[in-house]
């Protein structure tokens, strides 16, 4: 939202929350496990660490239901669990993030025992951050799709 107010006859802008949603959605991917067992896996805050570029990464730090680390760029990373449904595990940015996000693992079951799984992320970013940020995020995401399927 951007405003303009006239104080004595000048002109003064005043810039509101400017920041979007972003949504992205990575790759689905076939995965040789049941929903309850990915989704029990990607719990445990330390295995987070098995599903991110170890190239692209450093400084993994986890606790019982919370994991940190650091990007390219020395961007912290912070990681929440803030739920979960049968076949949906829920995180969201902690303090250290760089802005408000919320991640959802899905993992749905499918005829062959097996499920489908996919990341999908929704963040506030404003319009110049987001132009920073969409492809690498795009690329995690389907690099840790990528590392489920591979895990099982």
């Amino acid at each position: 939202m951007i405003l303009f107010r006239f104080i004595n006859g000048e002109r003064n802008l005043k810039l509101g929350n400017l920041n979007r949603s972003m949504q992205i959605l990575s790759e689905e991917v076939e995965i040789q496990a049941t929903p309850t067992d990915v989704l029990d896996f990607i719990s445990v805050s330390s295995n987070i660490e098995k599903l991110l570029p170890q190239d692209k990464i450093s400084d993994f730090t986890s606790n019982e239901n919370s994991c940190s680390f650091k990007v390219q760029g020395g961007i912290i990373i912070s990681l929440i669990q803030s739920g979960r449904e049968s076949n949906k595990l829920f995180l969201k940015s902690g303090e250290k993030s760089p802005f408000p996000f919320n991640l959802t693992i899905h993992a749905q079951s499918t005829t062959t025992g097996g499920c489908k799984g996919h990341i999908e992320f929704n963040g506030e970013v404003n319009a110049f951050l987001k132009m920073m940020v969409e492809k690498p995020l795009s690329a995690l995401f389907n690099y840790m799709s990528k590392k489920m399927e591979e895990q099982f």
